[in-house]
């Protein structure tokens, strides 16, 4: 699926996603990755929702974003509640949903200019 919005201008915009592939820029991403308007980590370790631990979300707490984002892949799943705890714990929202659906709402969240972090898991 393509995004046409234009109105953010972070290189960080995603421009596009389909299973398995995300694009931000103008490069692909066919692994999970951690992204904000600031950075992102590519090849982030967690594949799927079962994959994910408590310290896969280590650098989320480092940055503080407002929100995170967390597409679980083609369909929503949700995580055991200690995966997300300490971010809870730490005033940081956390929105599970399918990945389309999170770097759809990551593009609005941004060119709101909202502290977003977005967790994409592409498996």
């Amino acid at each position: 699926m393509h995004f046409a919005q234009e109105d953010c201008r972070s290189e960080q915009r995603i421009r596009a996603y389909d299973a398995g592939c995300v694009r931000i820029g103008e490069r692909e991403y066919h692994r999970s990755l951690l992204l904000t308007a600031e950075r992102l980590i590519a090849d982030w370790r967690p594949c799927r929702v079962s994959d994910l631990g408590a310290q896969d979300f280590a650098p989320i707490l480092d940055w503080q974003p407002e929100i995170l984002l967390l597409g679980t892949g083609q369909i929503l799943q949700f995580p055991e509640q200690q995966v997300t705890a300490a971010l809870l714990q730490r005033g940081i929202g956390v929105e599970i949903m399918d990945t389309a659906a999170a770097c759809r709402t990551f593009n609005i969240l941004l060119a709101e200019q909202r502290e977003v972090a977005a967790a994409l898991l592409l498996e």
